[in-house]
């Protein structure tokens, strides 16, 4: 199954529908069947959201259903199992309401997925021991200010990777964002205002995060082709604008060497063009900001052709010529791009 998922809401899931269809199936979902403002408003819920599991079983998805004791209530069921068998729901995501009983007995017949924010240590052991496959899910937050900060993500995340739980989070989408306060949905605080394909990297490569879902409506088509086009050949697609006569540094495959420090990522495959000779001439030697390309001109003799990509800020160099920019909104893909790493430098839109 693929590591991005994406979020479906009954009140605007003809909006999605164009989006889920694009990318196939293979892909996971999550809903919730107790979100208060489409209990209230939206018409002959019950059998709406019904049509709109089949539809996304009949397509392949993988569905994650949120689930409450309220919403067995509201569609009038005793049993869970068998609300989720009838909804077509792969994984249950056990809300608040449920005791650890009963959330032990479900787990003998269904995959789980559970709060990863306020399950006990103790309580998921219990769960492994009846249910090997289960899950970890962190809740996304509407609110600015309220998203989780590093340290306790990290914290929680690496109890649940000793116990060896798949972990699942949220971030923001970029086109169409939820209501009310339509400010985002990421479970970081610090990815509300980055770009999907930002937020994506960071929680795969930094954080390993096994399941990465949008939490807003929409994404755009040109994140979805981002996070998708690493998926499947894991090579980083760094927008940047390259200054003329460097265009044909676009589209091109490089590697970061496994030795780069800190401060400059060192393009491997650029010695080819120090040792071809050809010797670059001075031009545009400014100070080195965060995220300039830089290519070494002839003052550097040998080294003259070689390129690098700047993680710290550094001082002018007359050895050193500037010759691009990775696009503002995806500075923060430096600190995701991994010594040994492919990556292809792509056109900013």
């Amino acid at each position: 199954m693929s590591r991005i998922g994406f979020s479906v809401y009954l009140s605007s899931f003809e909006n999605q529908k164009e989006i889920l269809d694009k990318v196939g199936s293979k892909y996971y979902v999550f809903t919730s069947f107790h979100i208060q403002e489409e209990l209230d408003n939206i018409n002959n819920y019950q059998e709406q959201a019904r049509q709109m599991c089949y539809w996304l079983s009949n397509k392949g998805f993988t569905v994650i259903g949120d689930v409450s004791p309220k919403t067995l209530k509201y569609f009038a069921y005793d049993d869970v199992l068998q609300f989720a068998s009838d909804m077509k729901i792969d994984i249950l995501r056990i809300d608040y309401g449920f005791s650890d009983e009963e959330i032990l007995e479900i787990a003998k017949y269904k995959h789980l997925a559970f709060n990863a924010s306020t399950v006990k240590k103790d309580f998921v052991g219990s769960l492994k021991n009846v249910n090997n496959d289960i899950y970890a899910f962190h809740n996304f937050y509407p609110r600015p200010e309220t998203g989780l900060d590093e340290d306790f993500f990290v914290s929680i995340n690496n109890t649940l990777k000793d116990l060896g739980i798949k972990t699942l989070a949220f971030i923001p989408g970029d086109e169409i964002k939820r209501g009310p306060l339509f400010e985002g949905l990421p479970t970081l605080e610090k990815h509300r205002h980055l770009t999907p394909y930002i937020g994506f990297l960071d929680l795969i490569i930094n954080y390993d995060i096994d399941i990465v879902f949008i939490g807003d409506i929409k994404i755009s088509n040109k994140e979805v082709k981002l996070i998708i086009d690493y998926l499947n050949d894991s090579i980083i697609r760094v927008p940047v604008r390259f200054f003329k006569p460097y265009d044909y540094l676009y589209d091109q495959v490089f590697t970061i060497r496994v030795d780069s420090p800190k401060w400059i990522m060192r393009l491997q495959e650029s010695r080819e063009y120090s040792c071809s000779g050809l010797l670059q001439e001075p031009n545009n030697c400014i100070i080195r900001e965060k995220g300039f390309i830089t290519m070494d001109n002839k003052n550097y003799k040998r080294y003259s052709g070689e390129i690098q990509i700047i993680r710290e800020r550094l001082p002018q160099d007359d050895r050193v010529n500037v010759i691009g920019k990775i696009e503002t909104q995806y500075l923060s893909i430096v600190n995701c791009i991994k010594n040994g790493m492919k990556i292809k430098f792509i056109k900013a839109q």
